[in-house]
């Protein structure tokens, strides 16, 4: 065998060591950054969305799927909130469900020329939403005990 060929299969064997947990943590934190940051750029404090953000959806975004000023609320809670979802691992495939659909609106309603930011957010939701969130993960947690509690006595 030559060397260069040890080389390879040395490199595949290191690769194939690193858990799918890691993986998938490092999924799960760059795809809510992406959100998280775009949800703080729509609000002023807490709780208060920025008049900008309502004028962005109005005269820019301009969603044919529903009413300016409802995107506008709906888009920045679920930012927000699936984003801190994917980051402690809770409801983590529901998240990136919902940031794989907000991901879909983006690149065909709003920003087309996009794409290759937006696959590569649409890689990193896939593969939590086909794997799950992995081990560093409060889904991870709760199904783990779920399973070792003793069935209901009927």
């Amino acid at each position: 065998m030559s060397t260069p060929i040890k080389w390879l299969e040395a490199g595949r064997e290191l690769a194939e060591r690193i858990p799918y947990s890691l993986v998938a943590l490092v999924a799960r934190l760059a795809a809510a950054s992406v959100f998280w940051r775009s949800g703080q750029t729509k609000v002023d404090g807490f709780l208060h969305i920025k008049d900008s953000a309502f004028f962005l959806f109005r005269e820019e975004y301009m969603v044919p799927l529903l009413p300016p000023d409802v995107a506008t609320y709906v888009t920045t809670i679920a930012e927000h909130v699936f984003s801190v979802c994917l980051i402690i691992g809770l409801a983590s495939r529901l998240s990136a469900l919902g940031l794989i659909f907000m991901t879909a609106v983006i690149q065909i309603f709003v920003y087309p020329e996009g794409w290759p930011d937006h696959i590569l957010w649409f890689a990193a939701l896939l593969l939590i939403l086909a794997r799950g969130p992995g081990a560093f993960s409060l889904d991870n947690l709760i199904w783990s005990r779920a399973q070792s509690m003793p069935a209901p006595a009927r």
